[in-house]
């Protein structure tokens, strides 16, 4: 028996993915779940980090990158994501059920991390759609907390039932673990396509572009302010252009930049 087991350890250690259970399905709204798995004790990743999962079906495994909604110190993966009519992913996706597996590979993998940003005093988090899920996962880190004085999150979406992890997010400040950090947390909701339902409801570079973002939060300027941006090609090629166009800069050559993006889309 012990030679079994071992055999067991090295085929996992040698294996690049593992198999991982589903512990738990949430369905924000009809086309966005979240979905808790087991973790490999082997598995690591830093906060804005994503993993590449994989599921079987007729035919070959479909592999899919996924931001990690989870903690890095958790001792499970929590993943979001958008479900795709005819996505050959999704269609599998939408399948699973509690007990079922999924394979993880054990490499994560990313750009979007904090310790890629110039020190500063505010951190903007902006968001659109299920891109605000490795956000929640950097605002589970203390040290994010410590480091900055101001965190003012961006999450826009089409639908409020598409604002997933707001009350999670809204109750952070409350935690136990911060009761003696400082920093302030905004969370400014966007819904786009529900007249009346968030004070601002314009697409995030019509707001960033007549000056409304910045009234309803802080100014941005380069010396106190850093920004992470995940969410639709579009999203992040326009803000990547309206931030550059104001001094702001990526990291280069291991030079700490004041804006980062998710590079996986």
């Amino acid at each position: 028996m012990g030679h079994l087991n071992e055999s067991a350890v090295t085929a996992v250690a040698q294996a690049r993915h593992t198999e991982e259970r589903i512990l738990a399905i949430r369905h924000w709204s009809p086309t966005v779940l979240s979905f808790r798995t087991t973790r490999y004790a082997g598995f690591r990743f830093s906060a804005g980090h994503y993993a590449r999962l994989g599921l079987a079906g007729q035919g070959a495994t479909v592999w899919r990158p996924y931001s990690l909604v989870s903690p890095a110190w958790a001792d499970y993966l929590e993943f979001v994501a958008v479900l795709i009519p005819g996505g050959a992913f999704s269609e599998r996706l939408v399948q699973l059920r509690v007990g079922d597996t999924l394979l993880v590979e054990k490499p994560a993998y990313g750009f979007m991390t904090v310790d890629r940003l110039a020190p500063g005093r505010d951190l903007w988090l902006i968001a659109s759609g299920t891109g605000i899920g490795p956000f929640v996962s950097i605002l589970h880190e203390p040290e994010v907390w410590r480091r900055f004085e101001r965190l003012i999150v961006v999450h826009s979406v089409r639908y409020a039932t598409e604002l997933a992890y707001r009350a999670e997010l809204l109750a952070l400040p409350q935690q136990p673990w911060l009761a003696d950090v400082p920093a302030r947390l905004q969370y400014l909701p966007i819904v786009t396509r529900e007249p009346g339902v968030t004070e601002l409801a314009q697409r995030i570079p019509q707001l960033l572009a007549d000056g409304r973002l910045e009234q309803a939060a802080v100014p941005l300027d380069v010396t106190h302010s850093r920004l992470m941006v995940c969410g639709n090609p579009e999203l992040a090629a326009e803000l990547r252009q309206m931030l550059r166009q104001r001094g702001f800069a990526t990291n280069r050559r291991g030079v700490p930049g004041q804006m980062a993006f998710e590079q996986y889309w």
